[in-house]
């Protein structure tokens, strides 16, 4: 779930065509997790084909990533690599919470109560290595680059951001700020109109984009003490401290300057919090990555989505031509340019 800062820090709205000619590093686990919540039947059963393989997450991917490319958008998506040892007590949680939703998803189907049902079935959602493989390959079969980060996929594309090698981090959670990206951009996947879970509501969903220097500025910390603001609350890393929020841990870290003077006030202390500092002001990522664009493969996307997996053949050839108007805007502005 990574660090909620919601509470402190001041989004921008954009739109999609905000970020055209700009590349985005979008952390794909984040990314095909809000797939595989949200591309669901009314009962909370994920989209599969004739063989019952889910495909919910390559719905997304093709659908979401033509309308970025449409508005010339440049996704690259950055896969997670080997987690640290301190998020695994996190990773074990998750399974702990995935396994009470599946069994309240059950019961919600039984009784006929649908709407408690696709609640959740979305708290569900399980990303197997299959289905990362399967991403990998239909990126590559839409010429788009993929990052295998050794470590956190959102704490590369952070550092990519950091390096200018793109605009921005993409991802659904805070971290990114702590990893150091200059820019935020979150609700990339899931803009449109969305039902608020619970309740008979929808709402508009828009993208937005935090950067890290206005935010700083506006709480009066450094990026360090804001990673120390992050151990108070908790991380995907650490617990952190209970009873603090965001709200109360801003006033201890402005009041003591840094993490253990406030927890000395506190009475209380954080395991391996030197070791957690590391992870965002140093974490292990690449230092280069290669980049590139290519056209797509029409014939081989069309083969595996609707031939492998039964998508639609128009709908597919509509996600494409997407691709084949956005390259000729491309090659047009070129020409104007030159």
């Amino acid at each position: 779930m990574g660090i909620n800062l919601s509470d402190i820090v001041a989004p921008e709205p954009r739109t999609l065509e905000d970020f055209s000619g700009k590349v985005l590093a979008i952390d794909a686990f984040n990314t095909l997790y809000q797939f595989l919540a949200i591309i669901r039947q009314p009962d909370g059963t994920p989209l599969m084909d004739r063989q019952g393989r889910v495909t919910s997450h390559l719905s997304g991917l093709i659908y979401r990533v033509s309308n970025f490319v449409a508005v010339g958008i440049k996704p690259v998506f950055v896969f997670d690599g080997e987690p640290p040892r301190l998020k695994a007590r996190t990773l074990v949680a998750r399974g702990e919470v995935k396994r009470r939703a599946e069994r309240e998803w059950r019961e919600a189907v039984e009784i006929g109560d649908l709407a408690t049902a696709r609640t959740k079935a979305m708290q569900t959602s399980r990303l197997t290595d299959e289905m990362v493989d399967q991403s990998k390959r239909l990126l590559d079969l839409l010429g788009l680059p993929w990052v295998q980060a050794p470590a956190e996929g959102e704490a590369q594309a952070s550092a990519m951001a950091r390096a200018g090698q793109a605009h921005a981090a993409g991802s659904q959670d805070y971290d990114s700020l702590l990893f150091g990206s200059p820019r935020l951009v979150k609700n990339l996947a899931i803009s449109g109109r969305r039902k608020l879970p619970r309740k008979d509501v929808y709402v508009d969903v828009q993208p937005e984009e935090i950067s890290l220097d206005a935010t700083l500025a506006s709480l009066g910390l450094t990026r360090e003490q804001l990673v120390d603001m992050g151990l108070l609350i908790g991380t995907d890393f650490n617990e952190g401290v209970k009873g603090i929020g965001p709200k109360k841990a801003l006033a201890l870290i402005k009041k003591h300057g840094s993490l253990e003077p406030a927890l000395a006030e506190l009475g209380v202390d954080i395991e391996s919090k030197g070791e957690v500092r590391e992870i965002f002001l140093k974490p292990n990522v690449l230092a280069d990555v290669d980049i590139s664009f290519r056209d797509p493969d029409a014939d081989g996307v069309r083969h595996m989505l609707c031939d492998e997996h039964d998508f639609s053949r128009d709908r597919i050839d509509a996600a494409l031509e997407k691709f084949g108007t956005a390259r000729s805007e491309q090659r047009q502005r070129s020409l104007d340019s030159w």
